[in-house]
Order: structure tokens, then C-alpha cells, then sequence
């Protein structure tokens, strides 16, 4: 059985437009962790650096506030 968790973070004023931003969050949408950051890492956009850390940031409430 599979474990699914969910994580919530938000970040605003990025200065991307938001289907540019869309089109990296869609790449990396329903992939695990370590799959969605070395997508990230690898990619080429502009909104790359920005979600890579909306994704960590979403990994550490993860981790603090509900203990996964």
C-alpha cells in the first residue's frame, strides 16, 4: 500500500507569470519528492528555482508541523 501525504506551503509576489509558472508545476504535479526536485534541478525555467522551494518549503511543514 502506498502512502500519500499532503503538505500545504504558498508563496506570493513571485514575479513569473502564472502560466509560466503553471507549465513547471504541471511537470512535477502527482511525482514524489526526490522525483519532483531533480526534475527541478534539471529544467530550465524560470519558475524552477521558485517551486523547488515552495516543494521544500512543503517538505519541512510536512516534517514540523505533522510529524511525516
Amino acid at each position: 500500500m502506498e502512502n500519500n501525504f499532503e503538505a500545504k506551503a504558498s508563496v506570493k509576489n513571485i514575479g513569473v507569470t502564472p502560466r509560466k509558472t503553471r507549465l513547471v508545476i504541471d511537470m512535477v504535479r502527482g511525482k514524489s519528492l526526490l522525483d519532483a526536485r531533480a526534475i527541478l534541478k534539471n529544467v530550465n525555467k524560470a519558475a524552477c528555482p521558485i517551486v523547488l522551494k515552495l516543494i521544500n518549503s512543503a517538505a519541512a511543514n510536512a516534517v514540523n508541523n505533522k510529524g511525516l
